[in-house]
């Protein structure tokens, strides 16, 4: 069994970790660390634990683990590190921004299965990307792999609730959120670094714009991305690209069907549909912000590194009504 801990075990995305790694066949959740709730049943932060697990929350490490999963606020993660020291046995998946750029750091391996498989297997340290970015980033990839983004983007995307993490702030009270809908970051949201970075990585000489309107939506999770730019072939030689590129992606499909958000939310999936309108490209993409955007790619990661078959534990399903 692989002895896994958890770092900042009380917000959204560690009790999807939690309740993935519960479940896991091939992993035994060995502590959960949070400076906020020592001593507290884990079950009663996240309460629908309740009669599954006896685990308390912690304020000590257990250094010996071989794999830990940063789960902090941004910034947090290498302060962290630079505070307490793993085996050097230990795996660590990061999922925060800290470690995304490569620039900044050489020895984090960027977390997107579609795009970084092979080095991810051989990887002690992943950068888990950022849910915005796992979705427009996959909706675009294999223009990229085949040097066909030579024009702006055009993105328009909304994202639950949850998106914003358990901290309370004047846009994430229930009575701002509900019946509420809005934009914010237009232009300059953090996850355009990573996006470019992982384009530029399969078409080095990609420097078009990418306009990036994120949006907030009056719902608890998922994200709904609409992506266009101008491509001049026939929408059967896009999807001949797209499903060649993602033919042996486990989490990643191209379908006709209309897209919605209840198709994804609780699954480890992400869905895209294209379309095509005059000399543009219409990529739909929708997946769920704290599983295939945060958690679920985090234990798909893990799972990779450790030799795993990738979809091992992740046999999420889809709430439908």
């Amino acid at each position: 069994m692989i002895e896994a801990g958890i770092i900042g075990g009380a917000g959204y995305t560690a009790g999807e970790l939690i309740r993935i790694l519960l479940n896991h066949p091939e992993v035994n959740l060995n502590f959960v660390f949070s400076t906020s709730q020592p001593g507290k049943q884990v079950y009663s932060i996240h309460q629908d634990l309740i009669g599954e697990t006896d685990i308390k929350f912690t304020d000590k490490i257990n250094a010996e683990v071989e794999v830990v999963f940063l789960c902090l606020g941004h910034g947090n993660s290498k302060k962290f590190l630079a505070e307490n020291q793993f085996s050097d046995k230990t795996k660590i998946v990061d999922l925060s921004t800290d470690f995304r750029m490569n620039s900044e750091n050489q020895d984090f391996v960027y977390g997107l299965p579609e795009l970084n498989k092979e080095k991810i297997k051989a990887a002690d340290f992943i950068a888990n990307p950022g849910c915005f970015a796992t979705a427009i980033t996959l909706a675009i990839l294999p223009l990229a792999k085949n040097r066909l983004l030579n024009d702006e983007v055009h993105v328009n995307a909304v994202t639950g609730a949850t998106g914003a993490g358990t901290s309370l702030s004047e846009t994430t009270h229930f009575t701002w959120r509900d019946n509420n809908f809005s934009a914010y970051k237009s232009f300059e949201h953090q996850h355009l670094n990573e996006i470019g970075q992982s384009l530029k990585q399969l078409q080095a000489d990609h420097d078009a714009e990418i306009n990036f309107i994120p949006n907030r939506g009056n719902f608890s999770r998922g994200i709904h991305a609409t992506v266009y730019t101008k491509y001049e072939g026939s929408l059967e030689e896009a999807k001949k690209l797209y499903e060649e590129f993602y033919k042996d992606a486990a989490y990643t499909f191209l379908t006709d069907g209309e897209l919605h958000l209840k198709q994804v939310v609780n699954t480890n999936k992400c869905l895209l549909k294209l379309q095509n309108f005059g000399d543009k490209l219409l990529i739909t993409s929708v997946m769920d912000n704290l599983l295939k955007g945060a958690s679920g790619q985090a234990v798909q990661n893990m799972n990779l590194m450790f030799g795993l078959d990738e979809k091992t534990g992740l046999n999420l399903k889809a709430s439908y009504f």
